[in-house]
């Protein structure tokens, strides 16, 4: 297992601009890390990754690796 830091109490954090209703993830990154955590729950759990793993889930979100598919289908 990897020790990531926590994020810097002073991390700029952000949500997608189509967020609907406030209900999202926010992000904060540095130069080695991404700490993403719940819209709602800002003193709860922050999840950590590296840049590389980071970048894996956005390519993967983007061709469609985690979409919700009908088991019936």
């Amino acid at each position: 297992m990897i020790e990531v830091p926590p994020p810097p109490t002073i991390a700029s954090w952000h949500k997608s601009l189509a967020s609907a209703g406030g209900e999202c993830v926010e992000v904060a990154s540095s130069d080695k890390y991404v700490w993403v955590r719940d819209s709602k729950n800002r003193e709860g759990a922050v999840l950590a990754f590296t840049l590389r793993e980071w970048d894996a889930f956005l390519t993967g979100a983007r061709r469609g690796e985690f979409d919700v598919r009908n088991p019936a289908t």
